[in-house]
């Protein structure tokens, strides 16, 4: 495809406190998951790229994990991947929930965005949640915390859920663009290698089915990831990493029934998105305190 005169484009960074719906945004924005999602925070643990390339312009959006206090050495890896999120971008998407008090957290966010300048949007997710009337008062809440010489370059109400003003969001993300070049060719839409897609939509389905604080100290290790001879299959074999013991057994469940299920809803995420068959082996081992192991965390990509 020919490139127009003045095609745009530029990097798109998210950033927000954890679970304010920026993964389930650039999924919405890109109409594909590239992304995984669930409702516990920092489910997003590192720096994820999606690519949405139009006719005139090709949008580099980068997800980041929230921003919130770290307990391990993977916390502090997690902050430092959301917080390098905006260094670079062209626009930055700072991510709220329509509360009426800016809290703590994200009054701290602000205050480092203000520091660092450009053009930042405040986009207001979870719309469908509230009543519009309420918003004039979130965008007060917000911009009466601004210092002076700092404004918004743009204020956007939107919800992720329904697709409600994301179509304003895109056109006006454009407008901001710099002119540049096809940073990727046009049938890309992410960056991510496809073992780490692989080990995260297996993530993603521990997340959605175990509770309380057992998905946050599991990683996913691919150990094969290969074409089967001859045949249109994919042979994926991956561990699953737990802290203790005691975990392992939740994970296998009662004659192995959550890792069945986990290994069925991964795999037909897999299938959707690889386009072919998957033939897919988990198994569970321990490795005691990982996510404050230097050696573990950079064997799982966690350590820049």
């Amino acid at each position: 495809m020919p490139q127009p005169l003045l095609f745009k484009s530029g990097f798109v960074s998210f950033i927000g406190r954890p679970n304010v719906g920026k993964s389930t945004m650039m999924n919405a924005l890109l109409g594909e998951k590239v992304a995984i999602i669930s409702n516990k925070p920092q489910t997003t643990r590192t720096k994820i790229t999606g690519v949405l390339t139009c006719e005139e312009s090709q949008i580099i959006f980068v997800d980041t994990p929230g921003i919130h206090r770290p307990k391990s050495k993977l916390g502090e890896f997690m902050v430092r991947a959301a917080q390098s999120g905006m260094g670079d971008a062209d626009v930055v998407l700072y991510l709220v929930e329509p509360d009426e008090k800016v809290g703590p957290g994200d009054a701290d966010i602000l205050a480092k965005l203000q520091q660092r300048g450009g053009v930042i949007f405040l986009v207001i997710n979870k719309l469908d949640t509230v009543a519009k009337p309420k918003m004039l008062t979130v965008i007060d809440a917000y911009q009466s915390r601004c210092t002076d010489g700092f404004a918004f370059a743009e204020i956007i109400p939107v919800s992720a859920i329904t697709g409600e003003n994301l179509a304003t969001l895109q056109n006006n993300i454009i407008k901001h663009l710099p002119q540049g070049p096809r940073y990727f060719p046009d049938d890309v839409l992410t960056d991510q290698p496809e073992r780490v897609l692989a080990a995260e939509f297996i993530r993603e389905k521990l997340l959605q089915m175990l509770e309380d604080e057992i998905p946050h100290g599991i990683a996913v290790e691919i150990t094969t990831f290969k074409p089967r001879e001859n045949k249109n299959m994919l042979d994926i074999e991956a561990t699953i990493i737990c802290e203790r013991d005691s975990h392992k057994g939740i994970v296998i469940g009662k004659a192995g029934a959550v890792l069945k299920e986990v290994g069925k809803r991964a795999r037909l995420d897999m299938e959707r998105f690889f386009g072919q068959p998957i033939n897919l082996q988990l198994w569970v081992k321990v490795r005691k305190d990982w996510r404050d192991s230097d050696v573990h965390l950079r064997s799982f990509g966690y350590k820049s």
